[in-house]
């Protein structure tokens, strides 16, 4: 047991002595997932709360789609990118396997159905009220999507986060299309799978205490901002 109580000793000093190594990965994980997050975002929110409220033929179906790649392995999303930028790839004259943009491209395709499901299913339930006082006030399509995301602006913000947790902590997707690249490709996660192996602990340690802290800020700020607004 004294290896771990090392370990955390030795986190802890790379950490407060502002290692290189450690916070370039942080720093790289940080811009990859948050990017990924970012850009599902604006583009699947609003189309969430939309098809949430629009009657149309095969809703259900669409909704079991939703809900089933909603749970999709990040290793397939990642073999899925890893294809299409291969170099014989119908993409592979772009060059962005193993570069940041390929890892930014494998998780914003691995967050866009939780960000749909999500948002979709609290439209569709929460939604119709809203979207009935908008058309009172004479407001079309587009002023009721407007309204019902800042009323429920809260519940959003949270399904955003749980959509940038699970960005942040999936190793398969960037594993493949980033290749765990020292000083070029190597996040978090990717980095913690291969220290574990080789046995060096503490950087290990050190990078989980990392994820459990930028997790545990992002959702204590969604929770205080919640308080706020109520």
């Amino acid at each position: 047991m004294d290896y771990i109580a090392q370990g955390f000793g030795e986190a802890i000093r790379l950490l407060a002595g502002f290692d290189s190594e450690v916070y370039r990965i942080i720093a790289l994980s940080l811009l990859v997932s948050t990017s990924a997050t970012v850009v599902a975002s604006l583009i699947f929110v609003p189309l969430g709360v939309y098809l949430g409220i629009k009657p149309f033929r095969g809703k259900r179906i669409f909704s079991r789609t939703v809900y089933t790649f909603m749970s999709i392995p990040s290793v397939i999303v990642g073999l899925v990118v890893a294809l299409l930028l291969a170099r014989r790839g119908p993409f592979g004259y772009l060059r962005l396997l193993y570069t940041p943009a390929a890892m930014i491209i494998a998780q914003t395709i691995l967050v866009i159905p939780l960000i749909l499901g999500l948002t979709y299913n609290l439209s569709k339930n929460r939604g119709t009220p809203l979207e009935k006082v908008s058309r009172t006030l004479g407001g079309n399509r587009l002023d009721s999507v407007i309204l019902i995301i800042r009323e429920l602006k809260i519940d959003i913000l949270v399904n955003v986060a749980t959509a940038f947790s699970r960005a942040i902590s999936e190793v398969g997707a960037v594993m493949i299309v980033g290749g765990n690249i020292k000083g070029q490709t190597r996040v978090m996660t990717t980095a913690i799978s291969m220290m574990n192996s080789m046995g060096d602990y503490p950087m290990a340690i050190a990078l989980g205490i990392i994820l459990l802290v930028v997790s545990f800020g992002i959702h204590s700020l969604i929770y205080s901002y919640s308080q706020e607004e109520e």
